[in-house]
């Protein structure tokens, strides 16, 4: 039932333009070019054009894609364009020309399996695997990092796009232009996830680590603004969105706030260096952690071994784990050592404030008195008070900073002369 229900969605998710809008020609120097279907001897206009390269990739799943790249020497960011579902390459080329001018940007289009001259017949997966190895094309043909990435999806392309963007953490900057939350919500207009829903980016989006432009016209009667707005409401690092005001599905390309906004945002992105991007990362994997860690960022636990407090400057360095896990009322004092307390002072302290290698106490406060009042002579031995809980009786070797309070003058355990 499932997969019945998600051929049905992909079937309302694809229409390729029938028959194509162009093919594949080889030029005398080998090159791929691309002609118009009506007239195979006439090309697309600026297609023989030395900043276009037109190329066939192959992909995981054994189709053969059409990608279209064009240069621009000035370029500093790469822009990889995901279309909709109702256009293939032959349509866009004239897009595509506008976007690398205006924008500043080199810029990779491709056509999914089944559309325009690629092979194979169009799916989500299918989808996936045509954007992955588009990828891969970028990094080794045309040595672009996704440091110096931006994905562009559109509709349908929204799907792909949001796919490939969770898996790089590094990635530049993401757009989606009239973007889906999932492929069963634009049919049925449901408030949840099926398993066989298709393309469901509102579980991805949340995935995303850069910036995310979400541009959706208002009066979108094929995808619904609220999918724009969700998509923009759940994304980690959202941009200024584009509302276009009366706009529909397929010309928001017509408005001027379309080009305008989309270039401060390229200009954006081109300012964000990629030290910055990095440390930003670092940042937020640092907060996640510390989140995660909850309590043992606020004191100097006893299996965390942190040689220092990060929130005690007075800590000393070779503070060990000095809270007692089995104590309470133990907790940081100004010193991120725990504070005394009457129930430490009992002989099962001792087991539950030392450490099995270590038979002696860690923690220099947690006894007022000790138990065997003959430990004081001979502190210096190895032998000294093997199951003594008093922290002034021992030496250097039980790593107690206070150590011999009153017979020695520093930590290295040297009687006072």
């Amino acid at each position: 039932m499932g997969c019945m229900v998600s051929q049905l969605a992909a079937k309302f998710a694809f229409f390729p333009p029938s028959p194509a809008t162009y093919q594949l020609k080889k030029r005398d120097d080998g090159k791929l070019t691309v002609v118009s279907s009506s007239s195979l001897a006439m090309p697309i206009p600026h297609a023989d054009d030395n900043s276009l390269d037109v190329l066939l990739v192959d992909t995981k799943h054994g189709n053969k894609i059409v990608a279209f790249y064009l240069r621009n020497p000035y370029a500093r960011l790469t822009l990889l364009y995901s279309h909709g579902n109702a256009a293939d390459l032959g349509q866009l080329y004239d897009l595509f020309v506008q976007l690398k001018v205006n924008l500043r940007v080199n810029l990779m289009g491709y056509d999914y399996s089944g559309y325009g001259a690629s092979t194979g017949k169009p799916s989500e997966s299918n989808t996936y695997a045509d954007i992955e190895a588009i990828y891969e094309c970028l990094e080794t043909e045309y040595g672009v990092s996704q440091e110096d990435l931006i994905l562009y999806g559109q509709s349908v392309g929204s799907g792909p796009t949001l796919h490939l963007a969770a898996k790089l953490p590094r990635l530049r900057g993401v757009v989606l232009h009239s973007g889906i939350l999932s492929g069963l919500r634009v049919l049925c207009h449901v408030n949840f996830t099926f398993c066989f829903d298709i393309y469901k980016n509102i579980n991805k989006i949340k995935k995303v680590k850069c910036p995310v432009l979400v541009i959706h016209g208002t009066e979108d009667d094929v995808v619904n603004w609220l999918h724009g707005n969700g998509l923009w409401k759940m994304a980690k690092e959202p941009f200024e969105p584009l509302w276009i005001k009366g706009g529909g599905h397929c010309n928001l390309e017509l408005y001027p706030d379309y080009i305008s906004h989309l270039c401060r945002y390229i200009q954006e992105m081109e300012n964000v260096t990629t030290e910055k991007r990095l440390k930003k990362i670092r940042a937020s994997m640092n907060l996640q952690a510390r989140s995660s860690t909850g309590s043992s960022y606020r004191c100097c636990r006893f299996k965390c071994w942190r040689l220092k407090c990060p929130e005690c400057p007075k800590c000393s360095s070779i503070t060990w784990g000095l809270k007692c896990p089995k104590c309470p009322k133990c907790s940081c004092s100004t010193c991120s050592c725990c504070i005394e307390c009457p129930e430490c002072c009992t002989p099962s302290c001792v087991e539950c404030c030392r450490l099995p290698k270590f038979p002696k106490c860690l923690r220099p406060s947690c006894c007022t008195g000790c138990l065997r009042p003959n430990c004081n002579l001979n502190c210096s031995m190895s032998t000294c008070c093997p199951k003594c809980s008093r922290p002034s009786c021992c030496c250097m070797k039980c790593l107690c900073w206070r150590c011999c309070v009153g017979k020695h003058s520093e930590v290295g355990g040297k009687p006072n002369e």
